[in-house]
């Protein structure tokens, strides 16, 4: 053995060795009969690079990866990127940018050749990288959301959702940014702090036109499309108002005053202006009280269906207008500093409008308890359990999801129009070879495309096969663990369960570990952007793969924010040396045998003993550890143990025995255990620290191994 344990020199040889064995594609080992463990990866997006979240998640999945696999299992690990829709566009929009063109210069095919291209390009450096942070993923079932048999699998959902009356086309209110002009999902929202101003504006009674009705408002340019005032029904001060009517200022048009228990007394004045078309909780409002929908905002996000004078002004344009020209007619009571949240576009930042569109929705009642049912009945567990209730509460009070996005990269819907009533469609995988509405025009497809979420949400059963009885699908699926993060609870884990529950019948997963957010030392987001992000990529170039993933799974326990410090990586690396260190020693102690790893040893001294006992508790606390998905407590299990019962303690005595037996037999029992024991170490520590033990592993003068990656759990 070198003097030094140099990860640079180690980690490619060895990764190399795996995936030139075949051992991480489960169909080329030996295993035990009836023992299978899979898992899917949480698919990232092409557009991405690996980041500490991506390197502790993956981290967890190997750890259980390479555990399950030593333990016998079947082991499969299925990897896999992405398409990320709106993500993809917007860079290659980027690149067209630079170029002086948009993607209407180059039409839907060609522009759709140009992400491809790029996706050949650049799509797969996320998947390099996770093999340099050392996973074990079967690479030769890599799954893409955009191949052929996947966009079949969306292509059949879909179909058979619409089948059984849970697809709808209708026009409803929707989050919708003028940048990507697409809608989006609630799900696909960042919120911002904005200080703004809370404008209360007086409404002249139509009957009394010197008394008034304030109404407290965030967005004065929506009052343009009022079509009620609302108040609460059990708010007294507004008992006898409740029918009567009021004008709308600038406008002129006669509002009524209706009472709804959706409307929040404690807010404002208590009253409030109801615009249906460019508010949720107001487009509710209208449902139940039967009011007029008028869309002021357009999908460019300037004023439309208003008076000449803000005709075409952008939306913070009209703001500025409507108060002027309110102050003018003394309407404004009075201007309050106000702070709230702001929806932004998850991917391009603008500020998203509410607005009025022609979407495709799908029904959310009865996918929502398929969803609800297997996790209130512990079919499916969630770890830390307490991320069961936002998971339960999310589905309990979900509305009917969007599923239609207005961008060209993704699945398109398999919708065709008729071309003689424009408004009638029929559904078609392929081109129809003639119109199914009137036999006799060239049907045009919607040129929608499917909500990204929409597809992965079939991830965990389309990426074995399905809809097809595969043999993955028989024989891996359901698969047994998800490992993902906080933020997509309800736009990724819950709809995978619903999907699987309605498309499959099965469950997708039986766990779900919700794993910590990391952020830095300070407690900050990491984000590239901001300059508080750490490329776990320079971390193991400066310290290793063993390392970082050390320093990731001593952190990673129940607690669900990990201030992350390079101190832990550092540790790790502390320790790779050690190991390796005492790997050198026991190795040269050992020098001219080979041992067999079955071996009996009959003669045990006290000190003999109580290290075996040891390792046991070791053992023992490790499997807990694991099974409980305590990676915290596993690691520092096996790291006590072997730094100060083995290293500092045993070994120590162990010397003292060579020198001191009475026999060579003697002296080859304990360098035998001392064998033993640093084997049954180096198995607990691979699934967290995979590369250095491999290689002391194959340095071991060991009859009959095998890579430590396939050889057995301790027992």
């Amino acid at each position: 053995m070198e003097s030094q344990y140099n990860p640079k020199k180690v980690e490619e040889k060895i990764y190399k060795l795996w995936e030139e064995s075949g051992y991480f594609n489960p169909d080329k080992l030996e295993t035990k009969k009836g023992k299978k463990f899979s898992m899917a990866i949480p698919p990232p997006n092409v557009t991405g690079s690996l980041h500490m979240g991506h390197a502790l998640n993956a981290t967890i999945q190997d750890i259980l990866a390479r555990w399950k696999r030593m333990q016998g299992f079947k082991t499969l690990w299925v990897p896999g990127t992405d398409h990320a829709g709106i993500a993809t566009q917007n860079v290659v929009e980027k690149k067209l940018k630079k170029e002086g063109k948009t993607r209407f210069d180059l039409g839907r095919e060609k522009f759709l050749a140009e992400v491809w291209a790029w996706k050949e390009k650049y799509g797969n450096i996320i998947l390099e990288q996770l093999k340099k942070l050392g996973v074990s993923c079967d690479w030769s079932r890599t799954r893409f959301t955009m191949d052929q048999e996947y966009s079949l699998a969306v292509l059949e959902s879909f179909i058979k959702y619409f089948e059984k009356g849970w697809v709808y086309r209708g026009e409803r209110v929707v989050n919708w940014c003028s940048r990507c002009q697409t809608s989006l999902s609630d799900l696909e929202l960042e919120y911002k702090e904005d200080k703004s101003s809370l404008w209360f504006i007086k409404y002249p009674l139509a009957e009394q036109k010197d008394k008034f009705v304030t109404v407290a408002t965030t967005r004065p340019e929506t009052m343009l499309g009022d079509t009620a005032v609302a108040v609460n029904p059990s708010d007294e001060r507004y008992k006898n108002l409740v029918g009567k009517k009021v004008i709308l200022p600038l406008v002129g048009r006669t509002l009524k005053i209706i009472a709804d228990s959706l409307v929040d007394k404690e807010f404002g004045t208590g009253a409030v202006k109801v615009t249906p078309a460019h508010d949720m909780v107001d487009y509710q409002i209208s449902q139940r009280n039967n009011l007029e929908i008028l869309p002021v905002i357009d999908e460019h996000a300037r004023m439309k269906n208003v008076p000449e004078s803000y005709l075409g002004l952008k939306v913070a344009e009209a703001r500025k207008k409507v108060v002027e020209d309110l102050q003018a007619q003394n309407l404004i009571e009075k201007i309050e500093d106000y702070t709230h949240q702001i929806p932004k576009c998850y991917r391009c930042d603008t500020t998203v409008e509410l607005i009025l569109s022609l979407q495709w929705f799908v029904k959310m009642a009865e996918l929502a308890k398929l969803a609800i049912q297997p996790v209130e009945k512990g079919e499916i567990e969630f770890h830390p359990e307490r991320w069961k209730e936002i998971y339960l509460d999310w589905l309990r009070n979900t509305r009917d999801w969007c599923i239609s996005r207005q961008i060209w990269w993704g699945h398109r819907l398999p919708v065709w129009f008729c071309g003689q009533t424009q408004e009638k469609y029929f559904i078609s995988i392929s081109q129809p070879a003639k119109c199914e509405i009137c036999g006799d025009c060239q049907p045009k497809q919607s040129e929608d495309v499917f909500d990204t979420w929409f597809s992965s949400a079939l991830w965990p059963f389309a990426v074995m096969g399905w809809p097809k009885k595969s043999k993955d699908l028989v024989e891996f699926y359901p698969t047994d663990i998800l490992s993902t993060a906080r933020d997509i609870i309800n736009s990724w884990v819950a709809r995978m369960v619903f999907s699987g529950m309605e498309l499959t019948k099965k469950i997708p997963f039986e766990h779900v570990i919700i794993h910590a957010t990391i952020a830095t030392k300070e407690g900050q987001r990491m984000s590239k952007s901001l300059g508080t992000g750490i490329d776990p990529i320079d971390m193991i170039e400066k310290y290793g793969a063993d390392a970082t993933r050390f320093g990731l799974a001593w952190q990673a326990g129940e607690s669900q924010d990990m201030r992350f410090g390079e101190g832990d990586i550092l540790a790790g690396k502390k320790f790779c040396n050690k190991l390796w260190n005492a790997s050198r020693f026991i190795m040269a102690e050992a020098a001219g045998s080979e041992y067999e790893i079955s071996k009996k040893i009959k003669t045990l001294s006290p000190e003999d003993k109580e290290i075996i006992e040891e390792l046991q508790k070791t053992i023992d606390i490790v499997n807990q550890g694991l099974e409980q998905f305590r990676f915290d407590q596993a690691i520092q299990g096996v790291y006590q143990f072997f730094w100060h019962q083995f290293c500092d303690k045993y070994i120590e005595k162990a010397k003292k025995q060579i020198r001191q037996a009475e026999s060579k037999a003697g002296a080859e029992n304990t360098k035998a255990i001392l064998i033993f024991v640093l084997i049954n170490c180096l198995k607990l520590l691979h699934p967290f620290i995979p590369f250095v033990t491999e290689e002391i592993y194959q340095l071991l003068p060991l009859k009959n191994k095998k890579a430590l990656i396939v050889e057995t759990w301790p027992k």
